[in-house]
């Protein structure tokens, strides 16, 4: 199991790595910076001089050849340092972390919803045996997948807050503000999990041992819940590992949307502004949440089906 963990970490390192390089690369090829946007393109019509302009360049370590700034970013990147914001001054990762809290909350509740929703709708589609609402509930997920997740965060509101005055429209204040936006990010999840469980689910339900249960006398319930499930929920277990990943990328539009602080606003801003170091910070928080949850959920699915954990044994023994 060691050998396994540290392959794991192996790959974790890389992943980080390869996230920082890549978004590096891209964000410097991009035309101009957010110095010279800053001080260069001031709207209240600021002149600066290009002596000025060379200095604030210098004092961000803008005007080392790529190679330095590389090196340079990478080695403060491995101290959890990722520089200074060029808009606002502040510590790129303060900025990230500081606005973490929000978005966590928003995105753990949508990831509790989405398995109750995804999960709910699967059982029941492929338990009922009335063939109409079979068909109707096994329809919702993939109408789910298909409905962009700004629209559906749009008619939430007008439904919910303009016309039935349940939950704020805006703001970040209280348990009610985290209502509309947490089901807006999850019904997409929740619709990935339910067309994966349901899927697995029939599966499993024409395998000689749900068969065998049935002939030794289990009810249909207990072997659809306490024997095909637990099989099924393996690959619904894993694909919720990896949309969950995802949700920190789905919060930028909820959290435009709703109004709300948290890291999708900051990134927005980072974006617009061309803020390289609050950009880099997100996309590398953002691969190490990927790299957790699926370490979690790869350590999780043997606790479901013990074969996984046999087939495993090797690997490990090789490694």
């Amino acid at each position: 199991m060691s050998g396994y963990l540290l392959r794991r970490a192996g790959q974790a390192v890389f992943v980080l790595w390869a996230a920082f390089t890549l978004s590096f690369v891209i964000l410097y090829l991009l035309p101009g910076d957010a110095v010279s946007a800053k001080l260069g393109g001031g709207e209240g019509g600021i002149t600066v001089t290009p002596e000025q302009l060379a200095q604030a360049r210098a004092e961000y370590g803008l005007d080392d050849p790529l190679p330095v700034q590389y090196g340079k970013r990478l080695l403060s990147a491995l101290h959890g340092d990722f520089g200074r914001s060029v808009t606002t001054g502040d510590g790129a990762a303060h900025m990230v972390v500081s606005a973490l809290p929000p978005t966590l909350a928003v995105t753990g509740i949508a990831v509790l919803l989405a398995i109750l929703l995804g999960g709910g709708v699967a059982f029941a589609g492929t338990y009922t045996r009335l063939p109409w609402l079979r068909q109707l509930l096994l329809s919702l997920p993939p109408l789910g997948i298909s409905l962009p997740t700004f629209w559906v965060g749009l008619l939430l509101i007008q439904f919910f807050s303009f016309r039935l005055r349940l939950f704020p429209a805006l703001g970040t204040q209280g348990f009610a503000s985290l209502v509309l936006p947490a089901v807006t990010l999850a019904l997409p999840t929740a619709a990935i999990i339910g067309q994966v469980l349901a899927r697995s689910l029939r599966a499993q339900l024409t395998e000689p041992y749900a068969e065998t249960a049935s002939a030794k006398g289990a009810s249909r319930l207990r072997v659809h819940f306490g024997h095909v499930l637990r099989n099924a929920a393996v690959p619904a277990l894993t694909v919720t590992g990896v949309v969950a990943g995802h949700l920190l990328a789905g919060s930028v539009i909820v959290e435009t949307v709703f109004s709300r602080d948290g890291v999708g606003r900051v990134t927005a801003a980072a974006v617009t502004n061309q803020d390289i170091p609050v950009v880099q910070a997100v996309i590398v928080l953002a691969a190490l949440v990927f790299v957790v949850l699926n370490l979690v959920v790869d350590l999780l699915c043997p606790l479901l089906d013990p074969r996984l954990a046999a087939a495993r044994t090797p690997e490990v023994a090789r490694g």
